[in-house]
């Protein structure tokens, strides 16, 4: 059974490497639901590399057992194979290792480069800004573009330039101030960060850099649509718009590994704001998150089954 295993993982892989990818980033309907689709993309990459890797152990492991547990199990305590041990096995096991520890390693890697960034520019903001006494939990900085971003962490910091405070009136940088917020609270840079190991370990593979912009976006709509829950006043929407297109001008000041409301595709936001899409129906919502958790479950089975 484990080499139409390997086959269908290996389809799986390919399928979630490039056609889901392009589909789901080519889509309207995210839009309609960042909280759906960013489920759906973290599923896409869940699925594709435990796939990929999966494929490549199945084959590899083939001459030791049946069964992947099997075959693990025959490796671990030293059984000796069943079958004959060809070059393509070892070549299979050894672009496994290779891949894993590739995938792993610069997951780990972008987030202790991103975590060391963000420390330094944290301790560099906190000797030049300043409490804000409107604001409560936000910092001054004296800057003359219009500038906002957080940047998360143990010790998140949301910073304000006096550029921003200066053009916006008080409805505006609550704007700003709720969508900082929303990246803190649900820990956006976490859902960023897989995408950025996956376009880091395979920059030529065309989904991966598609799916870290889809991400991007999806973000920062997400926080949108949280910050508009918090908002008072006659017309959050244009109120948040107007902000998101004064900080547009400052987005080259935001420090790297920053979350900032100029960020990700500012035109479609506004767009989006100002003539907002319906949202997706109950139904449609529910089988999007149902795929997103069968799309988890089918590499995850297909290594499992076929022991039982």
């Amino acid at each position: 059974m484990l080499p139409a295993t390997a086959v269908s993982l290996a389809v799986l892989a390919a399928l979630l490497a490039w056609p889901v990818p392009a589909l789901l980033a080519r889509a309207r309907w995210p839009r309609r639901d960042p909280l759906v689709a960013l489920v759906c993309w973290q599923a896409i990459g869940l699925a594709g590399g435990l796939s990929m890797i999966g494929a490549l152990l199945v084959h590899g492991l083939s001459p030791w057992g049946h069964s992947l547990p099997e075959a693990l199990r025959s490796v671990l305590t030293a059984h000796p194979a069943a079958d004959p041990v060809r070059g393509d096995h070892w070549a299979a096991l050894t672009l496994a290792g290779v891949l894993a520890s590739e995938l792993l390693g610069v997951l780990v890697l972008s987030w202790v480069r991103t975590t060391r960034t963000r420390r330094r520019h944290r301790e560099l903001l906190e000797l030049v800004v300043e409490p804000s006494a409107e604001l409560p939990d936000t910092r001054l900085l004296d800057h003359p573009a219009p500038v906002a971003f957080c940047i998360p962490g143990a010790r998140p910091l949301l910073v304000l330039s006096s550029g921003m405070v200066a053009e916006l009136d008080g409805d505006q940088l609550a704007a700003v101030v709720a969508h900082e917020r929303a990246h803190l609270r649900e820990h956006h840079h976490l859902l960023l960060l897989p995408f950025v190991a996956w376009e880091a370990a395979l920059p030529v593979l065309p989904a991966a850099g598609r799916a870290h912009a889809a991400v991007r976006e999806l973000v920062e709509m997400r926080a949108d649509d949280v910050a508009l829950g918090s908002l008072s006043g006659t017309a959050p929407r244009r109120t948040l718009a107007r902000a998101i297109v004064a900080a547009a001008g400052g987005g080259e000041e935001v420090p790297r590994g920053a979350l900032a409301v100029s960020g990700g595709a500012t035109g479609a936001r506004v767009v989006r704001l100002l003539e907002p899409p319906s949202p997706l129906p109950v139904p449609v919502r529910w089988a999007a998150l149902a795929s997103a958790g069968l799309l988890l479950l089918v590499p995850t089975g297909l290594l499992v089954l076929p022991a039982l």
